[in-house]
C-alpha cells in the first residue's frame, strides 16, 4: 500500500482471527448470539458467520457490535494484548504502517489509537478500492459525525439522498454519518483517506445474558 510516496506493508487481520476474538468477547459476557443480534440489529446469521471467520464485517457493522458488546473496537485490530493506560495520557504517538489493515469487499481499513482509553473519535485510515454505489449492498450508515481527508487519488462520498461530493488530494469533508453514504474511488488507482468518526452521545449498559 502506498502512502506520500512511502510503501507501507500492512499486517492483515484475518478474519478467523478477527472471528475467535468477536466470540471470545461475546462468551466472556455471556452473551447469546440472539441477545447481541436484538442489541446491535445484525442478523444472527451474520454474527455467525463474522465469528467462524467466514465473513469481514463492515465498519457499520462493527461499531454496531461495539456499542453492543460495550467494546472499543479499535483494540479488536490490534496486535496480542496490547495494554491499554488506566488513564488517558497527555498525547498518543504511532505510525500508519504500525496499524493492521482489515479488509472487505469494498474498503481496506486500518483503526487507530487503541491505546488511548475511553476515545470519543475513532481515526481510521483507509483505501477505497470500490468504484459503483452497486458494488455495496446498502448504504453504510452510523451515528455521529465523520471528518474525511483523502491522502491520494480522488473520491466521490455518495449520499443515500442524492447528494455527492467530490475530494481530491488534501481536499476535506464533514458530514452526518447516520445518513447512508458510501466512498467510492475516481482515481486509476485506489484512494487513500484518512476519515475520523465521532462515537454515538450515548453508551450503551453493558447487557446482561439471557
Amino acid at each position: 500500500m502506498a502512502l506520500s510516496g512511502k510503501t507501507v506493508p500492512p499486517e492483515i487481520v484475518g478474519k478467523e482471527e478477527m472471528g475467535a476474538r468477536l466470540r471470545a468477547e461475546r462468551k466472556a459476557r455471556k452473551l447469546t448470539l440472539q441477545a447481541v443480534s436484538r442489541a446491535s440489529g445484525i442478523a444472527v446469521s451474520t454474527l455467525s458467520k463474522a465469528e467462524l471467520g467466514q465473513i469481514a464485517l463492515s465498519y457499520e457493522k462493527f461499531a454496531a457490535l461495539a456499542r453492543a458488546l460495550d467494546i472499543d473496537m479499535t483494540r479488536m485490530f490490534m496486535l496480542g494484548d496490547t495494554p491499554q493506560a488506566a488513564v488517558a495520557p497527555t498525547f498518543i504517538k504511532n505510525k500508519l504502517g504500525d496499524a493492521r489493515d482489515y479488509v472487505t469487499e469494498n474498503y481496506h481499513y486500518r483503526l487507530l489509537m487503541g491505546e488511548y482509553p475511553g476515545k470519543k473519535m475513532t481515526p481510521m485510515f483507509a483505501l477505497i478500492d470500490a468504484r459503483e454505489v452497486v458494488e455495496f449492498e446498502d448504504y453504510i450508515r452510523h451515528p455521529g459525525q465523520e471528518f474525511a481527508v483523502v491522502l491520494s487519488g480522488k473520491v466521490r462520498i455518495q449520499f443515500e439522498n442524492g447528494d455527492s461530493v467530490v475530494l481530491g488530494k488534501l481536499e476535506t469533508a464533514y458530514f452526518d454519518s447516520s445518513i447512508g453514504h458510501v466512498y467510492l474511488s475516481l482515481s486509476r488507482k485506489p484512494a487513500e483517506v484518512l476519515a475520523v468518526c465521532s462515537d454515538t452521545d450515548e453508551v450503551p449498559s453493558r447487557l446482561k445474558a439471557t
